[in-house]
């Protein structure tokens, strides 16, 4: 199978199957992320709550992808989102799963675009400047829960890895500017890659921080 596994989809919000769903492949201890398809771990940087999962299946792509959509809030207004997405090769006679690269929004705010090895894993991970955007049809699973998704700007760390040609795990993990503690600027230029200083560059280096922190912790188990 020479099919590319598109792991940036536009979530298709039909056939969902709620929180329950994520129970069979999925537990969560604390901050542990623990999946059985794969089998890998991964420590989150907050505890956070799993608030809706679906599936939605790629016949063309010989594929089934899961997607989870976790959040910390401080009360009722999200912190932290992170969105996790994970392909499985549904048809065993079709050859390993393909990847296509990792896109920024805008290289104006893109800060970092690396690839990094864990033993025989190789990740690809890109850290930058994004808007979130509580109107968009990809985030209203998390509006209709009563969560207040705030129109702020969010620095937002995106990695993607195969598993032995079977899986495709794709994470974007995402953070308010406002949740770090320093006052930072709302303007996009203060924040462009060229003259990005101040506490908005400490801001992205906290950021830059916790994101490697999260990869550094995946843990790949034998199958």
């Amino acid at each position: 199978m020479r099919k590319i596994i598109y792991v940036m989809v536009i979530f298709v919000l039909i056939g969902w199957v709620g929180v329950g769903f994520a129970k069979k492949d999925l537990d969560i201890q604390g901050k542990k992320l623990i999946s059985t398809k794969p089998p890998f771990t991964l420590a989150f940087p907050s505890e956070f709550s799993l608030v809706h999962s679906f599936s939605h299946a790629n016949p063309g792509e010989s594929s089934l992808t899961r997607i989870y959509f976790f959040i910390k809030p401080d009360g009722k207004q999200v912190e932290e989102m992170l969105i996790l997405q994970i392909a499985d090769k549904t048809n065993p006679q079709a050859g390993p799963m393909r990847t296509t690269s990792l896109k920024p929004y805008t290289e104006k705010r893109l800060y970092s675009k690396e690839k990094v090895k864990k033993g025989e894993l190789e990740l690809d991970y890109l850290i930058q400047l994004m808007a979130w955007n509580p109107d968009a049809p990809s985030l209203q699973p998390i509006v209709k829960k009563g969560f207040v998704i705030p129109s702020h700007w969010a620095l937002q760390g995106q990695f993607l890895f195969l598993y032995q040609g079977e899986h495709a795990v794709f994470v974007r993990y995402s953070r308010d500017v406002n949740a770090f503690g320093m006052k930072v600027s709302e303007k996009g230029e203060d924040w462009e890659k060229g003259t990005i200083k101040g506490n908005e560059k400490k801001t992205y280096e906290a950021f830059q921080k916790i994101l490697m922190e999260m990869i550094d912790s995946i843990q790949i188990k034998a199958p």
